[in-house]
């Protein structure tokens, strides 16, 4: 129960690697807070679990890239928690396609939605956590934003645009007792690769020195331990949870 008593924020908390965060933060003892763009059913069933194992917890919907949204979300949270600890920026879509196919709305949707929210929630979340002279914040990027991938110039920008912006206010809010952290996942079992064929796979899994892809889990675990008091000397970082492709 290394997160008792504190309050957490996550975006795109209903499914994949966003889920897995906010059922391990929970499970850690915080009470939890997280949007989500769609599907509320999900996101009922997610509270009542939270709840269930006596946690507090709502969803809330939004769209990430709105930044008025962010503001009023975090005001929300604010109001029925008291106080956020920890903010992990999780919200993501792709729209791939090679650069001279990709289209002004494909690159500005990904930006947005990748990026623009990470400013958003970000600076939302500043002057509560400035108050409260602590605060941990945690940014999903992944393992292309470092190396590139072919097919993904929009989705790589905006993450790794995460790692500078991270670095970034890392240093600004150190001051503040604020850690900001990068973790970076590899190829992880969400919707996205159950959807790639035995050949992919493969092309897949040979990049990869633990030759397997992650589960959500793996990932939601890293989070949880940048979260913890356990990582209150660890800011500006980039942790790849990769099986071992960037080294």
């Amino acid at each position: 129960m290394q997160l008792q008593n504190k309050v957490a924020l996550v975006t795109g908390g209903t499914r994949g690697i966003g889920k897995a965060i906010v059922l391990a933060l929970g499970e850690a003892g915080a009470d939890v807070a997280f949007t989500y763009r769609s599907s509320k059913e999900s996101a009922d069933i997610i509270v009542a679990e939270l709840r269930a194992k006596g946690r507090r917890a709502s969803g809330f919907q939004s769209d990430a890239a709105d930044f008025t949204q962010a503001n009023d979300i975090v005001q929300k949270v604010v109001q029925e928690f008291e106080r956020v600890d920890i903010l992990v920026n999780n919200a993501g879509i792709t729209k791939d396609g090679l650069l001279m196919r990709m289209s002004e709305s494909d690159w500005d949707t990904v930006i947005a939605t990748n990026l623009k929210s990470v400013f958003s929630f970000t600076k939302a979340v500043c002057r509560q956590m400035m108050g409260q002279q602590a605060g941990k914040i945690i940014n999903i990027s992944s393992v292309v934003g470092i190396i590139g991938n072919a097919g993904q110039a929009n989705y790589v920008a905006s993450k790794a645009g995460i790692i500078g912006f991270t670095k970034s206010v890392a240093k600004e809010l150190a001051s503040r007792n604020i850690q900001a952290n990068v973790v970076a996942p590899g190829f992880v079992e969400t919707d996205m690769t159950e959807k790639l064929n035995e050949k992919q796979k493969e092309a897949i899994l040979a990049m990869i020195p633990l030759k397997r892809i992650a589960k959500p889990d793996e990932v939601a675990g890293v989070v949880r331990f940048l979260a913890s008091s356990d990582a209150d000397y660890i800011t500006g970082q980039v942790l790849c949870v990769d099986g071992g492709m960037v080294m």
